[in-house]
């Protein structure tokens, strides 16, 4: 579902991601874990079309992304860190306007997006977007993603701004999605949503896939036991980490 080779991005001197190889298959949730700057935004950023990468290939559903753009972005579903909405539109009429995009004026789509609105407990879309807190805001754009039900959706930080109800419905609400054939592609640093989600979790740090595979995989590789520890062992923190502390 989703297959990157020697995906490469640079920016001037510096190397943001470098020659990173992932495959992701059908009903998969993936979790990519790193550091702030690490390249995790920017490695999304590529597999879903909005940046091109220096080097490498980008397949999504089978397909380079690049060259198969409108064809596969018709199919997957993105949510941003930052949800990039139009703010003088209502709530109401922002999910009006991504069906009609997606030409989703059936009664299905309709009956998922009142579900998902009641289960989100959403009763502000008669406000402005700009007047939007950031978590009423995701919460409106995990809604428009998911009754879509894309076959491949990516999740940059989704967590953010959620209450922890809102949080429990989001974790629920992918694992359905998956159980039902969909691919789930999702960067955090919640390490516990990492390990409740995730069939598999990859690092990445200083732009360079660090480790990759199951949290007992991972545990194994870095002799850890608490995904906290594996963590920081395996981006190379853990020698940082208790220098600094013994400086304090």
């Amino acid at each position: 579902m989703i297959r990157a080779k020697s995906l490469t991005k640079v920016f001037g001197e510096k190397v943001a991601v470098d020659h990173i190889d992932i495959e992701i298959g059908e009903g998969e949730i993936y979790a990519f874990l790193g550091p702030n700057g690490a390249g995790k935004t920017t490695t999304l950023k590529m597999l879903t079309g909005v940046m091109k990468p220096t080097e490498g290939e980008v397949l999504v559903l089978g397909k380079d992304i690049f060259k198969h753009p409108v064809e596969i972005k018709r199919q997957i579903g993105v949510v941003p860190d930052e949800p990039k909405m139009y703010p003088s539109l209502k709530g109401w009429e922002f999910l009006k306007f991504i069906r009609s995009v997606y030409r989703m004026d059936d009664e299905k789509t309709e009956e998922r997006m009142k579900n998902l609105i009641d289960v989100f407990g959403i009763n502000y879309l008669e406000r402005y977007i700009f007047e939007m807190s950031h978590g009423m805001k995701q919460k409106l754009m995990l809604v428009s993603v998911l009754m879509r039900k894309p076959k491949v959706i990516f999740l940059d930080e989704p967590s953010v701004g959620l209450d922890v109800i809102a949080t429990a419905v989001l974790k629920e609400l992918l694992r359905k999605h998956a159980s039902d054939g969909g691919t789930i592609f999702l960067t955090t640093h919640i390490l516990d949503m990492a390990q409740d989600l995730a069939n598999r979790i990859g690092i990445i740090s200083n732009g360079k896939m660090v480790a990759e595979g199951t949290v007992g995989e991972l545990r194994e590789i870095a002799g850890r036991k608490d995904l906290e520890e594996v963590f920081i062992k395996l981006t190379g923190n853990e020698e940082k980490l208790r220098e600094m502390l013994e400086r304090l």
